[in-house]
């Protein structure tokens, strides 16, 4: 069984060039999590390493699929576990970085095998969030509080589905994900989390988002769509995509759209640190990068924390 190190944390808390350093000190390889860097051509908005750093540490499942087409967690898992393989079977560490922490969960502990879709329930819940999508998410929190904390109020697939799962099964779906994570983990592995000072975090949001569509973030989506890819499709509801959409529809003026952006991604790191707090395998590291890289070297090198319980 593959040792991993895993890091996870909130956007723009460091991840990036913290798996790039723990990657280089280990000999390791660093496969990304990130729900919407798998997509080829969402470069600006999804703060990709640059190509630089690939060159330097070999970065994996990024730009790996079609924007018009919906990456899954199932993909996810099938795309990494064949990643970790080779680079385990060329003596080198796999170093697991993301913010989708959905992912994180899949790998580590497979895909809860869900209760079967209820097509008759889906449509009733699909017309019900066409006509007031807050009534839909007071429901599911009502029912999951944890879910409801999680899943993006504007991700109407995941909200339906946690739903209907509640729903079907007559319990929450974070129960069903506990009980099967009680079952043990498909890996072995360390996890370490970054959490910076809020204010620190809202600053680095601020101007990363400010960052983005001074880069040309516009341009980018407007190519995109030029190129035929739909509005509509969820790799452009990904936060900064959305917004501009709007911008180029007349919708909204750019300095909305980055306010917008901003807060988005504020709300983003909260529900990621709701969840993230809630972990029990997670050594939370704290300080500079040169510091908080020494006390990730330090534990692998010990070979503690290797995960075994629930996440």
């Amino acid at each position: 069984m593959s040792r991993l190190v895993v890091l996870v944390g909130p956007t723009a808390s460091g991840k990036t060039s913290l798996g790039a350093a723990l990657a280089e000190r280990l000999g390791g390889e660093v496969v990304s999590a990130d729900a919407f860097a798998v997509y080829r051509g969402l470069d600006i908005g999804t703060a990709k390493p640059a190509r630089e750093l690939r060159a330097r540490v070999p970065h994996h499942l990024i730009d790996v699929a079609d924007p018009a087409t919906r990456y899954s967690a199932g993909a996810f898992v099938r795309d990494a576990d064949s990643a970790i393989a080779d680079i385990g079977h060329r003596g080198r560490v796999p170093v697991i970085v993301g913010g989708t922490h959905f992912y994180v969960r899949a790998l580590l502990w497979g895909l809860f095998p869900e209760p079967d879709k209820d097509a008759g329930l889906r449509a009733e819940l699909e017309s019900a969030w066409a006509r007031d999508p807050g009534a839909v998410r007071a429901r599911l929190a009502a029912l999951d509080p944890t879910a409801a904390a999680r899943i993006d109020p504007n991700d109407r697939q995941r909200t339906l589905r946690a739903l209907e799962v509640c729903v079907v099964a007559g319990r929450p779906m974070t129960e069903l994900w506990r009980e099967h994570a009680g079952r043990g983990p498909r890996y072995k592995f360390v996890m370490f989390g970054l959490n910076p000072p809020r204010a620190d975090l809202h600053a680095t949001i601020a101007s990363r988002v400010n960052g983005m569509f001074a880069a040309g973030l516009l341009d980018e989506v407007e190519g995109l769509l030029a190129g035929g890819l739909s509005p509509r499709v969820h790799a452009l509801k990904a936060i900064g995509y959305r917004e501009s959409c709007r911008v180029l529809a007349g919708e909204l003026t750019v300095p909305k759209a980055v306010q917008m952006a901003t807060e988005a991604t504020r709300q983003l790191a909260k529900r990621q640190l709701t969840w993230l707090r809630a972990e029990t395998a997670v050594h939370w590291l704290a300080g500079q990068l040169d510091e908080v890289l020494a006390q990730a070297i330090a534990r692998v090198e010990d070979g503690g924390g290797t995960g075994t319980g629930a996440v």
